[in-house]
């Protein structure tokens, strides 16, 4: 079964943070503050066991070794 993922990216159009499931072209939702979206985020991956990944204005991962919630393995 494929890892489900939510990628927190910056919106350099609207500005702010928009997260977005993997291979997704849309946005799931858009927020103003990187906080914000790592909350709702957060929520969210565990509601559908999935992993956050924050990347930066640059589009590069951030803590790749950090990745939260880990889904249980169960």
């Amino acid at each position: 079964m494929p890892r489900k993922e939510i990628h927190i990216v910056s919106n350099s159009k609207r500005g702010g943070w928009d997260t977005k499931r993997e291979n997704a072209e849309r946005a799931s939702r858009h927020f103003e503050t990187k906080q914000e979206a790592k909350e709702w985020s957060r929520e969210q991956a565990l509601k559908i066991k999935a992993e956050v990944i924050p990347h930066g204005k640059d589009g590069k991962i951030q803590n790749p070794k950090q990745l939260w919630p880990r889904p249980s393995s169960t």
